[in-house]
């Protein structure tokens, strides 16, 4: 590996990381392949109501995925992380919910999955490594990064018992459940110095039990990251498998039931431009000169006696006598069709540089295997870009390209075969445009594109080779998330969007959407709902576990930071945001659309005017018929039908001194 990372040239990255680093059926239906309503059921005498007959779920992309995230629940208990510790509440019935347990979690404890009487908590650490280098001949240290998975007997819940903690090298990155099988992944930039490279190894309670095989592929890159794929059976975990693939930085991570697809942007290995230039000088400018310039310069060129350097001197003179021996007129003719060449030579190449790689790594029951890779053009917006359907893997992509006189922006959609190949493609969608969210669910892909108004777009993938534009449909603002209702019916989230006295669009408050895609052809919204002023946002907007929806109990809940108003600070001397933090609650149907059953307020205080305070709700579920806002401060406890206050929980909460930054700034930011 050592000589890998020394031939592609990475070690010049290497040197620099020493001190960063710190030393299915083809006749499917739509319906047929809808996620299920995120509810459980559990059987259970409806007259002992110590714990709830049915309860909400992780909202994840992929029946059958559990995702993990920072909270869990089932018919009774609330499992989460608060304060770097892991909290169980005992939270059913409402009236008489407390928690009965907190548990210290060594590290920074991330996210938590929960099956049966095993819980497991990720959390990331660091520990002091010391290695000796190549012909050095004392250990040097440095810190290192590892994730650990620290899995507990949950049996007693008020005394929850560890009895395994496995970690991996590298930052925490996602994690996956199929079944009782749990895959975990860790990050860890590839340190290469002075000819010794740290690898991944595994460990059981500190202990180093396995090292990994890396595998490596032959695409230079200015940079390596180790992505560890780690896994064990919650259920059991007496043994943990784990394999480590050396790729470049990855951004998006999508799971399916069979396969585990990591993707990057294509990057150039070092020294790509210095070959570039040559190569845009001798085969777009040279055969565009006069005729005896062409011969006297490739006469030079194949002067093997001449060193780089001294055939450019050479070269150089050349060129600033025929520019020195032309008319003007005629030099700006020269000059002006070699730019114009050398532009479409670059957005030509430029077009096959904007590209994201995808690797297939296939899983199952704990095995882990490297299956192939692929490339598309364009880049992933997020995980809800990739879709795999009957082994094809369908991809949603926007291309930017950036040219010295002018740029454009365009999006495409791909599917590939288990192999990884292109088989299908449709390209130069919404021209100018870019993806703001995408959903693929049965032989449909609905997008949203978005720069004045939102084109919502229906595309028909039932024949992979020949992807095609159903219909679409344009209105104001736009869609962050997309989630099925029913086989002909999506919900939306996003904002809303007015023209502005610059002929430009501004950002209103936050918008819910229903669409009818009965009609395929000719997509309609039948419903919406508009919620606060600029400057309003939720975490459903960017994080979809955020989104609390269940067709059966006609119910949408969304966390809330609404934006009421402005007023002057007389203490401050500038204007602020009268904020609300909370949850709206709807019942949600066709038929009649959004309508309000009521809000939980978490704070109406002018304190939290700030993105991110402890007081935002962050998720929401139900147990029964009782609906839980949780914000890092307390959970609240409200009747589902009426919203009204049942009871609340206090969660431990350290404060720290800050300085938070005012909403609109943040909104500003972000956009």
């Amino acid at each position: 590996l050592a000589e890998f990372l020394q031939k592609t040239q990475a070690a010049r990255y290497g040197f620099d990381s020493f001190f960063a680093l710190g030393g299915a059926q083809r006749s499917q239906t739509i319906a047929e392949s809808l996620p299920v309503s995120a509810v459980a059921t559990k059987e259970t005498a409806a007259d002992s109501r110590t714990t709830g007959t049915e309860y909400s779920t992780t909202n994840v992309q992929v029946e059958g995925v559990d995702e993990a995230d920072f909270i869990k629940n089932d018919e009774k208990y609330i499992y989460m992380i608060a304060d770097n510790k892991l909290i169980i509440v005992d939270a059913f019935p409402a009236e008489n919910s407390k928690i009965i347990s907190e548990t210290e979690i060594k590290g920074s404890p991330r996210d938590l999955f929960v099956a049966d009487d095993r819980l497991v908590v990720f959390a990331e650490g660091d520990d002091e490594v010391l290695a000796i280098s190549e012909y050095d001949f004392v250990p040097r240290p440095r810190y290192a990064a590892k994730t650990h998975a620290f899995v507990f007997d949950i049996s007693d819940k008020e005394a929850p018992d560890l009895i395994k903690d496995f970690d991996v090298s590298g930052y925490y990155f996602q994690s996956r459940m199929i079944g009782n099988q749990v895959y975990f992944i860790a990050k860890d930039y590839v340190y290469y110095f002075n000819n010794f490279v740290d690898m991944p190894v595994l460990r059981e309670s500190g202990k180093i039990i396995a090292s990994p095989g890396v595998f490596y592929f032959d695409m230079p890159f200015n940079s390596y990251t180790f992505h560890t794929i780690a896994s064990f059976d919650i259920s059991d975990p007496e043994s943990v498998n784990a394999e480590s693939f050396m790729l470049a930085d990855s951004s998006t991570l999508y799971v399916s039931n069979d396969n585990i697809y990591i993707s990057y942007p294509k990057s150039q290995p070092y020294g790509y431009y210095e070959g570039h230039n040559r190569e845009r000088f001798f085969d777009v400018a040279l055969p565009l000169l006069p005729n005896g310039v062409q011969q006297s310069i490739r006469q030079i060129e194949s002067d093997d006696a001449l060193s780089q350097s001294e055939k450019w001197d050479k070269i150089s003179s050349i060129l600033e006598n025929m520019y020195n021996g032309l008319e003007e007129d005629a030099k700006k003719e020269l000059i002006s069709k070699i730019e114009s060449a050398v532009e479409d030579y670059e957005l030509r190449l430029e077009q096959e540089r904007r590209k994201t790689v995808i690797h297939r790594i296939s899983i199952n029951e704990g095995s882990i295997a490297h299956e192939a890779k692929g490339e598309v053009t364009g880049y992933l917006l997020n995980q809800f870009s990739l879709d795999e359907h009957e082994q094809n893997l369908r991809v949603a992509t926007t291309t930017y390209i950036y040219g010295p006189r002018e740029s454009t922006m365009y999006n495409n959609v791909f599917v590939l075969n288990p192999n990884m190949e292109v088989i299908g493609k449709l390209e130069d969608i919404a021209p100018e445009e870019r993806i703001y969210s995408t959903r693929f669910i049965g032989d449909r892909l609905y997008m949203v594109t978005f720069k004045n108004i939102d084109p919502f777009f229906v595309i028909d993938l039932a024949d992979p080779i020949n992807p095609a534009i159903s219909g679409q449909l344009k209105i104001p603002g736009y869609s962050d998330y997309l989630h099925p209702y029913d086989e002909n019916h999506i919900i939306g989230i996003g904002k809303e969007t007015e023209g502005n006295e610059f002929g430009g669009v501004s950002t209103k408050g936050i918008k819910l959407a229903l669409f009818d895609v009965s009609d395929v052809s000719a997509p309609k919204q039948i419903a919406k709902y508009e919620i606060g002023k600029e400057g309003t946002e939720s975490e459903a907007l960017h994080e979809h576990k955020a989104f609390l929806f269940d067709r059966e109990k006609e119910l949408l809940v969304i966390p809330i930071m609404e934006v009421k108003g402005r007023y002057f600070d007389s203490k401050y001397g500038y204007y602020r945001n009268n904020v609300w933090q909370g949850a709206y609650a709807f019942t949600l149907t066709p038929e009649k659309g959004f309508e309000l059953r009521g809000t939980v307020a978490h704070s109406e205080d002018a304190e939290d005017y700030y993105y991110g305070s402890p007081n935002a709700v962050r998720r929401s579920l139900f147990m029964d018929d009782v609906l839980y806002t949780i914000s890092s401060r307390s959970i609240k406890m409200s009747d589902l039908g009426t919203i009204e206050s049942i009871n609340e929980v206090k969660l431990p909460y350290t404060e720290y001194p800050d300085y938070p930054m005012p909403v609109d700034i943040m909104v500003g930011i972000a956009e």
